[in-house]
Parts: structure tokens; sequence; C-alpha cells
């Protein structure tokens, strides 16, 4: 008799919860199919995006496309090359004319992802009061005539004071209270009488919709959350981080101990940098997965510089590109710009294993997966990392590998003696185009060294106004000979269409216009230069 009673009691408790979940459910469904509009007392008809604080989501071609293969060697297929230069000072990018290139991805990147600047993530109540389309009269702030507004109105605007609080737990980590505040929201919500007032359902809807957003990255919040310090970097082990140090051990040990080497000359103003941020010191070594510490290494997915940035994203960021210099591949302006990427992904995941992976294929990516899994699905980044795609997957562990052995290198058979030593420069301000050639004539030192110093100039020479860096003590020798160094004009050069006909090479169409594969290559961002398709339009560079 006891076993009948029980058995009874487990299946009402079982249905209970089948209809507790469809409820759920089912509100989450209908808020997140609500109409999605913002009224605004200028263009009450117009209908605008609403101000939620849920990351767009991005291609996984986003910043960081770069694969975790950038080094030379891996079997992955997605190797980066260092830059260099061809005879008449050019760089030789693989980017050819593409001035402008960065504006324009960055421009479609903004369109599609604005920043926090733009009021993505603001929590004050003006700013969400402003896109519910809900205004102040008689221009008073809205608290200062919550009395004199109808009870519905009123309620609105708990409803939204609510939606700010949640946000304000969030973001402090104190999710169940968060989660509490947004009941509170949805009950003042309910307690509404619209009266068939068109303004008073609108903004209804759209609170409904931003409840149920701010429910949604909670529980993604959850999902991604790994046991412990969220502001340290677990070192974890297991068979996919043993894998990697294997292959660093063995066919990959002399890409990792040049890096190691290199990394010497920019770690110090990165550790500087990332311990004024408060972020992990760990990240320090994140250059050595991604460029092996070389400031011109250039992906196949056009990422370039030490940190990898892909055009539009390093022009979200704050880094500059035109036709005289390219700050991706400064080392003190993109680490500031990876820092602030880096942040704003943390505020998204809030835990360091995750935020590495959505750095290597955009936050979108890192994303749309965690919305493919049943609540609760998700117990760390390590059930996440099965459904990532392989080149990402392995940039975790790849980058934890690295940590084990910087850590014992002698555990794994390694001796990390000496690194290079750190750049050290003074800065001249230059008011003209000048070579680097010519300056390093002048003030005695190898071209290279001033190359080395300033890696952005694209084309070894400045701008027209430029502060160029300089070895120590050579500040007043160049400033005293700094009216003898020529000025550089640039040589203008012409350039010819080309149609590829059917059995065409590179090379035969070079011996044609009497140039250079490496130059045809360049012009029309041609990595492989023995892949171009019949009716494709080239550009001939001719001397």
């Amino acid at each position: 008799m006891k076993t009948t009673i029980m058995d009874k009691a487990d299946k009402v408790q079982t249905i209970l919860s089948g209809i507790t979940f469809f409820l759920i459910g089912s509100f989450l469904f209908s808020c997140s199919a609500a109409p999605l509009r913002r009224v605004s007392p200028e263009t009450s008809q117009e209908p605008s995006p609403p101000p939620y604080v849920s990351v767009p989501e991005r291609d996984s071609s986003d910043q960081q496309e770069a694969s975790i293969s950038s080094f030379a060697g891996t079997d992955s297929g997605d190797e980066w090359i260092e830059l260099s230069w061809d005879g008449d000072g050019s760089l030789d990018t693989l980017m050819g004319e593409t001035e402008g290139v960065g504006t324009g991805l960055a421009a479609l990147d903004e369109s599609v992802s604005p920043t926090r600047d733009e009021g993505e993530d603001r929590v004050d109540g003006s700013s969400i009061q402003e896109g519910l389309g809900i205004e102040a009269k008689n221009d008073q702030p809205p608290n200062g005539i919550k009395d004199e507004e109808s009870s519905d109105q009123a309620r609105l605007y708990d409803a939204i004071d609510f939606c700010q609080r949640a946000q304000e737990l969030w973001k402090e980590g104190k999710l169940e209270e968060a989660k509490k505040s947004l009941d509170q929201a949805y009950q003042s919500i309910l307690e509404v009488k619209s009266s068939g007032d068109p303004e008073i359902v609108q903004q209804i809807d759209d609170l409904r919709f931003l409840i149920s957003k701010r429910i949604l990255e909670i529980y993604a919040s959850r999902f991604n959350g790994v046991t412990g310090n969220h502001n340290e970097i677990p070192l974890v082990m297991n068979d996919h981080v043993g894998k990697e140090i294997k292959r660093f051990q063995n066919k990959e040990r002399d890409f990792f101990l040049e890096s190691y080497a290199r990394s010497g000359r920019y770690r110090p103003l990165i550790l500087e940098k990332l311990e004024e941020a408060g972020l992990p010191l760990e990240l320090s070594w994140l250059p050595l997965i991604e460029s092996g510490f070389k400031v011109r290494a250039l992906s196949r997915s056009r990422a370039l510089g030490l940190w990898q940035f892909i055009p539009s994203t390093g022009y979200k960021f704050g880094l500059k590109r035109n036709q005289w210099i390219d700050e991706r591949m400064d080392v003190e302006k993109s680490t500031d710009a990876a820092i602030l990427y880096l942040k704003e992904l943390h505020e998204i995941f809030g835990d360091w294993t995750t935020v590495l992976a959505a750095y290597n294929c955009g936050e979108g990516t890192v994303l749309r997966w965690i919305r493919r899994q049943r609540i609760n699905y998700l117990d760390d980044f390590w059930d996440l990392y099965e459904r990532l795609p392989r080149e990402t997957a392995r940039y975790v562990p790849r980058f934890l590998a690295v940590l084990h052995i910087i850590k014992s290198p002698q555990q794994y058979g390694f001796d990390l003696d000496g690194t290079d030593p750190p750049l050290t420069y003074e800065q001249v301000k230059i008011a003209k185009r000048v070579r680097l050639r010519d300056v390093a004539r002048q003030i005695e030192v190898p071209e290279t060294m001033l190359t080395e110093l300033n890696p952005e100039l694209r084309y070894k020479a400045t701008p027209e106004s430029y502060n160029l860096r300089v070895p120590p003590a050579k500040t007043q020798m160049l400033l005293a000979k700094l009216d003898s160094i020529p000025r550089y004009k640039p040589p203008k050069r012409q350039f010819v269409y080309h149609r590829v006909q059917r059995g065409e090479t590179l090379s035969q169409i070079a011996r044609k216009y009497r140039t250079s594969v490496r130059g045809i290559a360049n012009a029309n961002n041609i990595v492989r230069k023995d892949f171009i398709r019949v009716g494709q339009k080239l550009k001939i560079p001719v001397r």
C-alpha cells in the first residue's frame, strides 16, 4: 500500500513539473515573439530596435576568425605568414590596394553589432525609458512626475525600475536576486490595465520583450559559469589539454621555443597594461598562440598583428588603418584594444575559458551554441567545447597547455632560460614624410631597428605628422639632423586590368605584362598563387 501511494505521488510530481516547464516555455516564447518596436516622441509610428543588452550575433568570421593554428607548420590549414617588404619599400602584406577596407567592414560590423558606447548595455533608468517610448512631460524627469501619472503609467515606471535593478544584480553575479527582481517587474506589468491605449500596449510589449531577454541572459550566465574565482583562469588538465602539450613537445617544439624567446620583447608592456586593467596576467601569453609574438603575423582570414585583429573589429576598438599606418601591428595600441575586447567578452560570459573561445571565433558563435542547449544542460565550458568548431575548440586547451608548460617547464621537458630583451625607445615628433632608411642613416642605427620599433608603418615611411620611435639617446641627434633628411615622395604606381582566360596562370600573366607574380598577388589579395578562376578581373601593377 505504501508503494502504491509513493508511486502516485511521484506521478503527480512529474505531471506538475511538466506543466511548470510548459508554462515557462510558453511565456518565453510569447515574449520573444512580441513586436519589437521603440516609440520616440518625434516619430512614434516608425519602428526601431528596443534597448536590450543581449549581444547581437556575429558571424563566425568575426573577430578572431583567425584560427587557433596561427603558426606556420600546423596541419589545420589556416596558417599565418609574417609580413615583409619588397625591394621598393612597399609593405608586402598580401593586402594590395585595400585602403578603406577596414572602414568599410567596420561600418558593416557597427551596423549589426553596436558597441556599448552606443547604449547597448546601459542600465540607467532614463535610457530604458527612452527606448520604451516613455517620455517625461513638461521637460521634467520621469521620476519627478510619477505622482502625476495614472496608476498604469506608475506601474510601468515600477517595472522599469525593477528591470534596472535586475541588470545591476546580474552584473554583480547575484543571479537569484536578479530573477526575483524580474518577477516583480512582470508582476507590475500584469497589474496594468491598458484599456486599449495603443501607447500603453506598446510599452507593455516592449517591457515583456526586455524582461525575456534579461531572463535568457541570466540563464546563459548560469550555463557559462565555471566553478571558482571568475577573476582567474582555471588551470585545467584533461585529455584535450594533454594532447596540445604533446604537440608542443614534439611537432611544434621549435615554434614554442622561438615564440617564448620573442615574448621578452613585448610581455613587460603587456603585463603592465593587464595589471592596470585588472585582468589575469596569464593573458599575456595569449599572443603566443595567436601570432607567435610576431607583430606582422597575417592569417588567411586577414587577422593581423600580435593580437590578430581583423579590420572591422580593430576599427571597433579604436585601431586606425589608412594608406600609411595599420595600428593592428602596433604593440601598445593593439594591446589596449585587446584588453577592451576581453573586458567586453568577460562582461558577457563571466568566465575566462568561454571568453577565450569567443575571442577566437566571435561571441555570436558561442552564444548561438549556448542558446541551442536545454536549461541546465551545460555544466561548464568543456560541455560547450564539444560543440564548437574544431579550430576554436582547440584554442582554449592550446592556451591552457602553454600555461602548464610555462608553470612547470622541466616537467614537460623544456628549458626556458632566456628571452629577448624588452624594446626601449624614445619618441620624436616628425612633421614631414620621411623614409626609415634615411632616418637610420642620419642617426647611425640599422634600418631594421627602426622598423622593429615602428611596426605599424605599412611602407617603412612616416605620414605627414608622426611620433617616430627611435633608440634611446638618439633623440637629440635626430632633431639636429631632421632638416637634412629628404622629404619622401611615394611613387605613383600604375595599374592595368586583365580578365583571366581559360588555361592562364599567374606566371603567364606576369610575363605578359613584364611584372612579378608577387606583385599581382599583392595587388589582388591572392594568398594561394596557384588559385585563380576564369573570368576573374585582376589588377596588374606596371612600373
